[in-house]
C-alpha cells in the first residue's frame, strides 16, 4: 500500500506554507490565482488526497453533507439527488447518501454512522423517524432539513409538501371531471401513502362519494405489475368503479395496462390519476393525470439551506412548502370522453 501523500509535502512543492495549502483547498477564492495555480499543480504532481477525517478532527465538521433516503433506484429520490448536486455545485461540500430501504431501524443506523462522520450537514427523508432517529436529529451537531413532506414540528428546518393536501387536491380534480364512484389504490401503505388516502378519503367523503370497501391496498412494495393487480382486484368486487386514485405513478401505469387487458376505455369508462408525475405519465397513451411533486426543486433548496447557515447567512423560513400540482391530462378528460 502507499504512503499518504501529507500537506507539508505539498506546501514544499508548491513554495509555500500549509496554511495556504489548507486555505487554497478549502476557500479557492482567498488565495491569489497565481499561488493557487502553483498548488493545485502539486496536488496534481503528488497525488495528494485531502483526509476528511482529520478535516473533520480539526473543525469539527467535514465537508461532507450526509443524505437518508429511502431508495436510490426509485425515479422519486434521483430527481431529488440530482437537485441536492445542483444545489452544492461550485461549493467544497461533497454528498454522501444512505438508503434506509423504508426501514426506521435501517434509519437509526445510518443516522449514527453518519454523524460519528461529522457531517456538515444532514438532509432526511420524511418526517416518520422513531422517538431514537428524533433523539440523533436533535442532538446533531450540524444543521438538518427534513424533505419530501411539511409538518408541524421541524427538527431544524424542512422543505417539502403535504401529501395529504396532494391527493384531496387529485381527488377533487376526479370528482369535477364527472366521476362519481372513485377509487384508491395503494401499495407498501407507509406513512405518507397513508396520508395520501386520509386525503382522498376526506374529499370522497365530503362530496358523498366514499365507499370503504372502493380501496384497494398492499403492504407489500409498489410496481407497475401491482397496479394491475390492485386494479383487477377492485373492479372484480365493483365493477362499476369509475376513476382510481393511485398512490404513485407505478401503480396507475400497471392500472393502464390493466385496463387495456380488459378492453375498458381510458378516460371514458375509467378515469386514472397517479401521483409524483414521472416522464412515464407524459409519455403514456393516453397521457395519465399526475401529481407534480416538485422533487428537484426540494433537493436544490436543501442543499442551499444548508450552504446558507454554514456560511453564515440567513437560510429563509424554517418551513417550506412547495406544494403539489396537480398535472391534468387525458385520462380524467371524464367519464363521457371516448364514448
Amino acid at each position: 500500500m502507499g504512503r499518504r501523500v501529507t500537506l507539508a509535502e505539498v506546501a514544499a512543492r508548491a513554495g509555500v506554507s500549509p496554511i495556504t495549502v489548507s486555505r487554497a483547498l478549502r476557500r479557492p477564492d482567498t488565495v491569489q490565482p497565481e499561488t493557487r495555480a502553483r498548488i493545485d499543480a502539486a496536488v496534481a504532481a503528488l497525488g495528494y488526497v485531502p483526509d476528511p477525517a482529520a478535516r473533520a478532527l480539526a473543525t469539527g465538521r467535514s465537508d461532507v453533507i450526509g443524505v437518508l433516503i429511502p431508495s436510490a433506484t426509485n425515479a422519486v429520490f434521483t430527481d431529488v439527488l440530482s437537485g441536492l448536486y445542483e444545489g452544492i455545485a461550485e461549493s467544497r461540500f461533497d454528498v454522501q447518501y444512505g438508503i434506509t430501504r423504508y426501514d426506521p431501524a435501517t434509519e437509526e443506523n445510518l443516522l449514527g454512522v453518519f454523524l460519528r462522520q461529522r457531517p456538515a450537514g444532514l438532509i432526511v427523508a420524511g418526517i416518520d423517524q422513531t422517538p431514537a432517529a428524533r433523539r440523533l436529529l436533535d442532538r446533531a451537531a450540524c444543521p438538518v432539513v427534513q424533505i419530501m413532506e411539511t409538518g408541524p414540528d421541524p427538527v431544524d428546518m424542512m422543505v417539502g409538501f403535504s401529501h395529504h393536501d396532494a391527493a384531496a387536491e387529485a381527488t377533487r380534480h376526479l370528482i369535477a371531471r364527472g366521476y362519481r364512484r372513485p377509487g384508491f389504490l395503494g401499495a407498501r401503505m407507509d406513512p405518507r401513502t397513508r396520508r395520501r388516502f386520509a386525503g382522498f378519503r376526506a374529499v370522497a367523503e365530503a362530496a358523498g362519494l366514499y365507499d370503504p370497501d372502493r380501496s384497494e391496498t398492499t403492504e407489500t412494495p409498489s410496481s407497475v405489475g401491482r397496479g394491475g393487480e390492485l386494479l383487477r382486484a377492485l373492479l372484480a368486487r365493483h365493477p362499476d368503479t369509475d376513476a382510481v386514485f393511485c398512490n404513485n405513478d407505478d401503480l396507475a401505469m400497471g392500472a393502464l395496462f390493466e385496463a387495456m387487458r380488459l378492453g375498458i376505455a381510458v378516460p371514458g369508462r375509467l378515469g386514472i390519476c397517479g401521483f409524483n408525475d414521472l416522464e412515464m405519465m407524459r409519455a403514456a397513451e393516453p397521457p395519465l393525470t399526475s401529481v407534480r411533486t416538485n422533487r428537484f426543486e426540494m433537493g436544490a433548496l436543501a442543499a442551499k439551506m444548508i450552504r446558507a447557515r454554514l456560511e453564515g447567512r440567513d437560510p429563509g423560513p424554517a418551513l417550506v412548502d412547495l406544494g403539489a400540482q396537480v398535472q391534468a391530462r387525458a385520462s380524467t378528460a371524464g367519464p363521457a370522453a371516448g364514448d
